[in-house]
């Protein structure tokens, strides 16, 4: 006959503190289901710029020249995005750029090559360097700045204040008695 278990009596308190905790907590949850459309709405959450590739400017793409070797590419353009092992005489370029709010930016250059140097560049038309900055800075539209004074007519609506007293006719505050306090720490 096997012998019963025996279990702490602190266990059985334990186990039921736990119990009213998760009754606690689901009970507390179900009060809220019914506010997750507004907290939602409320909320935003923070959404990162999406950099993928290597951004290439045109003044680069005019550096190159047919003749280049594969080394002399690579140091102007860097390292490509996709080499492939069935084309191994052709680099691939993209650079994509994908902000909230804003369409993202695509651009495509392939390099290619005939006997380890450069025969020729295909590809998109490829911003300046001012021209790629400039279109971070203006990544969301800004909005319209209120006008920020009032016409009198728009004065008008608003009740007159009452004219500030004189200095002379305002009393004067009676000091407060200065109240001493034990020192923090004990002296020795």
């Amino acid at each position: 006959m096997p012998r019963p278990m025996l279990v702490p009596a602190r266990w059985g308190a334990r186990r039921g503190a736990i119990v009213l905790l998760a009754l606690g907590l689901g009970a507390g949850l179900a009060g809220c289901a019914g506010t997750g459309e507004r907290v939602a709405s409320m909320v935003t959450p923070y959404k990162v710029d999406v950099v993928q590739g290597n951004f290439i400017s045109r003044e680069q793409v005019q550096a190159l020249q047919p003749g280049m070797g594969r080394q002399q590419v690579r140091e102007i353009l860097g390292t490509p995005l996709m080499v492939s092992l069935f084309h191994s005489d052709r680099w691939e370029y993209v650079f994509t750029l994908k902000r909230p709010g804003v369409e993202a930016q695509t651009r495509k250059l392939t390099v290619f090559f005939k006997d380890n140097v450069m025969d020729h560049v295909e590809g998109d038309e490829m911003p300046t360097e001012a021209e790629f900055v400039a279109s971070l800075s203006s990544k969301r539209a800004t909005a319209k700045v209120p006008q920020l004074e009032a016409t009198e007519a728009e004065l008008e609506r608003f009740p007159k204040a009452a004219p500030a007293a004189s200095p002379a006719a305002t009393p004067t505050p009676t000091p407060v008695p200065a109240t001493s306090y034990p020192p923090l720490e004990s002296r020795r």
